[in-house]
């Protein structure tokens, strides 16, 4: 175990922290598997943009966390990367 997953596991002893962390897990994994993605793909985010028609500067924030996406979106992206997008309830 890392540093920094040491540090993760010692603030999600934190009830009010852990419940943030749940809350916040379906954006995480969105960023995660756009970033997964485009890295298979081996494509920049300059080439996803130009793929998308969505600015780069647009997907900088969308994987960053500081913008939610559309599910118009990320249908966009997931196809720009010749990918479907897929929605589940757990």
């Amino acid at each position: 175990m890392d540093d920094l997953q040491r540090h993760l596991a010692e603030l999600l002893e934190d009830p009010e922290f852990a419940a943030e962390w749940e809350r916040q897990r379906p954006e995480r994994e969105y960023i995660k598997a756009i970033i997964g993605a485009r890295i298979e793909k081996n494509l920049t985010q300059k080439e996803l943009a130009e793929k998308t028609g969505i600015r780069q500067s647009n997907l900088s924030r969308i994987e960053s966390g500081n913008c939610s996406p559309t599910i118009a979106t990320l249908q966009q992206i997931a196809s720009g990367m010749g990918k479907t997008l897929h929605i589940e309830f757990r």
